[in-house]
Order: C-alpha cells, then sequence, then structure tokens
C-alpha cells in the first residue's frame, strides 16, 4: 500500500489494487467490525451490571444477546435497568448497521471499481 490508511479506496480514474492489498483491506475492515463489537458489549456489560447488579458473566450474556437481537436472557427489575435496556437496544440497532457497512464496503467499493475501469481492446 501505498502510505495510506487501509480503508481509504482508491478513485475511479486510479487502477484496481492487487489481490493482496484487497486482503489487507478486508482484514482490516474485520478487525474495525470486531473492534466495534466489542466496545458496544463492553458498554452493554457495565450497564447492566452497574444497574442491575449482575455478575460479570450474566452481564455480559445480557449484553451479548441485547446486541445480537435476540434480546435479554434475565429479567429486569429495575427502572434504571430498563432504561439501559432500552438504550442499549436502540444502540444495538446503529451498531449492527454500522459494522455490517464496515465489513460490506471494501466488498462493494471493488465490484462497483470493476465496472468504471477502462477495457483496452
Amino acid at each position: 500500500m501505498k502510505h495510506r490508511r487501509r480503508l481509504l479506496f482508491e478513485r475511479k480514474h486510479e487502477p484496481l489494487p492487487p489481490k493482496p492489498e484487497f486482503r489487507e483491506r478486508m482484514l482490516s475492515a474485520i478487525a474495525a467490525c470486531g473492534a466495534a463489537m466489542l466496545a458496544a458489549l463492553a458498554l452493554g456489560t457495565v450497564g447492566h451490571r452497574a444497574t442491575e447488579g449482575f455478575a460479570w458473566i450474566d452481564a455480559a450474556l445480557n449484553a451479548a444477546m441485547t446486541l445480537t437481537g435476540m434480546g435479554p436472557v434475565d429479567e429486569l427489575h429495575t427502572q434504571a435497568g430498563k432504561t439501559v435496556a432500552i438504550v442499549y437496544a436502540l444502540f444495538s440497532g446503529v451498531v449492527f448497521l454500522t459494522v455490517a457497512a464496515l465489513f460490506l464496503a471494501p466488498i462493494a467499493h471493488r465490484l462497483l471499481h470493476v465496472f468504471h475501469l477502462d477495457v483496452e481492446d
């Protein structure tokens, strides 16, 4: 790569990057997705632990289930816990869309870039 960050894409007049560079870009996207998911999971775990007093493993389980769209496992008893669950559920939807976009962006860009290549006869 030519001294640029891996998630920045080339313009349509630039040549298609080689496959090793595309693999690096995909690995960077996967790492960014993983980091976003871990950060969101940590935020939810701390929120459930602080408001409901769950054990760390139970708080992480509830956060993971909410983050994946399945909803909390344990019943929430406090108003603060229910408020955190509402906000975290809305936040989880945004995280899902963000992670999906981060993952699909290099693939979509490469596909669209192929359509803009000049074909020589």
